[in-house]
């Protein structure tokens, strides 16, 4: 797959969609007519299922609580029939593993159906409860993303019972540590990426940016550390050739520059999250704490800044890396610096594949008469899973639940829209694995 060049993706978008606005709206098949009838049918059941899996706490951390919220989709999607299995992760990844369930075939699209099972909220979280208030449902991972999970699975289920899954591949990956990701990442993204490998198109069932909106691209994400070195030395001696500028002036020196010369391009940000400096300092890289001692009577000799860069292609994460590295070489006086990058997700680029994706579930939508899908900004997004398999399959994400306060103890899915994007997901899931209109 080739990616666009990120200046044209949005003319490309427009006039994409702008022919299919055109055309008149496909009705509904008859086979898909009793599809739709299937899910409304099934709504209730489904929003019963959500409050079961809601109410068994599964923070990352909460290895227990994630593999047993698995194991209940397990149960599920044995009835339709999926081969199912618990993806153990090595004991020094320290998360719970995944659940991934697949059927089998040859015909169509081959299918990667993407979720996870973790939410932010840990054991100890007072945010545990399902709650209802009308079409409203607070509770821990009600929009992300348990709500996407139920999601997927009832649409299988409704496509299923009408026996329109017969002789198509799909597996469904629900990893266990989406919230915050297990390292070594070859390790814990190994299994999903091989998913990715046996299919042809991704489907991510994140939480909505919009009722109308889908996303067809995503900054990625990697991690950088600064350390500053100067000369400790009396304040009365800084700036003299033999004490130099010290750590906090050279520290602040490279911040100033990465904002004046590395900022600008569209979809690039960086961002210095914690810093520490002055005469010691002990900084916890892992839990992102630390402590410093320093004395205005003394020049500084150590400052370590974390920080976060988010990209929208390799390219582009590349030359900004080139570009900081360039800053941080070009010293003050008796100072010295070093900066290091760690990799996080990958860019999810905006390729001309995901985009004819978009345009289909663009149709399936005016079929089904809820309007016109848009791609959402991708400076707007964070980092998913789709991300580590854009790779290799055609993707698009977004596709999960409407709600707001993600990560939050104000956190609810807004039900009235549940089912119509259950029948969205089941519709655009039946045409693919049919080969319908355009993406042969």
């Amino acid at each position: 797959m080739k990616s666009l060049k990120i200046p044209f993706i949005f003319t490309f978008i427009f006039l994409l969609l702008g022919n299919i606005t055109l055309a008149m709206a496909q009705k509904l098949s008859k086979k898909e007519s009793n599809l739709i009838k299937t899910i409304e049918q099934n709504h209730e059941e489904a929003i019963i299922f959500l409050e079961k899996i809601v109410n068994i706490n599964s923070g990352t951390m909460n290895h227990e609580g994630v593999k047993e919220v698995g194991m209940v989709f397990k149960e599920q999607f044995e009835t339709i029939n999926f081969k199912t299995r618990w993806i153990d992760m090595p004991k020094e990844v320290n998360r719970a593993g995944h659940f991934f369930a697949e059927q089998q075939g040859k015909k169509g699209r081959k299918l990667l159906l993407i979720g996870h099972l973790d939410t932010v909220f840990e054991k100890d979280s007072p945010f545990q409860v399902f709650k209802k208030d009308g079409d409203i449902a607070y509770g821990p991972g009600t929009n992300d993303m348990k709500g996407g999970d139920v999601i997927i699975l009832f649409a299988l289920k409704a496509l299923y019972q009408n026996k329109l899954l017969s002789d198509a591949q799909i597996i469904v990956a629900f990893t266990g540590d989406e919230e915050s990701t297990g390292k070594p990442i070859d390790i814990s993204r190994k299994d999903l990426i091989e998913a990715a490998k046996r299919s042809d198109v991704a489907l991510g069932f994140e939480t909505s940016t919009g009722f109308n909106y889908a996303t067809v691209a995503r900054r990625g994400s990697s991690g950088w550390e600064l350390e500053v070195t100067g000369k400790r030395a009396h304040s009365s001696g800084i700036f003299k050739k033999n004490v130099g500028a010290g750590a906090i002036f050279e520290a602040s020196r490279i911040l100033n520059t990465f904002y004046t010369d590395v900022k600008g391009e569209e979809f690039l940000t960086f961002n210095p999250g914690v810093i520490l400096g002055g005469t010691d300092i002990e900084f916890d890289k892992e839990q992102n704490t630390g402590e410093a001692f320093g004395k205005s009577n003394v020049v500084a000799q150590k400052v370590v800044i974390k920080g976060g860069l988010r990209f929208i292609s390799e390219e582009q994460k590349e030359n900004a890396r080139l570009k900081m590295k360039k800053i941080v070489e070009d010293n003050l006086p008796i100072t010295s610096a070093k900066i290091s990058f760690k990799d996080s997700y990958p860019a999810m680029q905006p390729t001309e594949g995901n985009l004819k994706l978009l345009a289909l579930l663009n149709e399936v939508s005016r079929d089904l008469n809820q309007g016109e899908v848009k791609a959402f900004d991708p400076g707007k997004r964070g980092a998913a899973d789709t991300s580590f398999v854009a790779e290799y399959v055609d993707c698009l994400d977004g596709l999960g639940t409407m709600g707001k306060g993600a990560h939050t103890p104000n956190e609810f899915v807004d039900l009235s829209t549940f089912q119509d994007l259950t029948k969205r997901t089941a519709l655009l899931i039946y045409r693919l694995i049919n080969k319908k209109r355009g993406l042969e």
